[in-house]
């Protein structure tokens, strides 16, 4: 049989026992409280990295895109300022050859004149045959 002091040092070693276990498990909650913070805290820290690093990327990319468009834009400003002074450049050209064209059609046209009132039976004459040669011309 067991005597009652066995008894006794059995659940003194039993309650000793709990309490180690116990605080076995606190310190090792403890510890995976403190590896769960600093594993939250590594992870924090490495988003925060990685975002600024995502925005200086966006920033330069955006800085770049932004030059493109100036350059573009002032390339595009350039080639229509030269497009209009071609364009103002053929305009003048054109109504100076319009206006040599109707100076020398007034010129042929005095010519004419001058033609018909010194001799204004012959050109009678040569606006009749002009006219018979045009209507032989437009039978055939």
């Amino acid at each position: 049989m067991t005597k009652p002091e066995d008894h006794v040092a059995n659940a003194a070693t039993a309650a000793a026992n709990t309490v180690t276990a116990a605080a076995r498990i606190e310190e090792r909650a403890e510890r995976v409280k403190q590896a769960t913070s600093d594993a939250v805290d590594r992870t924090r820290d490495a988003v925060d990295r990685a975002a600024d690093r995502t925005k200086e990327a966006v920033d330069r990319t955006a800085d770049r895109v932004e030059s493109s468009l100036h350059n573009a834009t002032d390339r595009a400003a350039h080639g229509a300022t030269r497009a209009a002074e071609k364009a103002e450049e053929a305009k003048l050209r054109s109504k100076e050859a319009y206006d040599d064209a109707v100076d020398k059609a007034n010129d042929w046209l005095d010519v004419a004149r001058e033609y018909v009132r010194e001799k204004p039976v012959q050109s009678i004459a040569l606006a009749v045959a002009a006219g018979w040669l045009a209507g032989r011309i437009l039978r055939n």
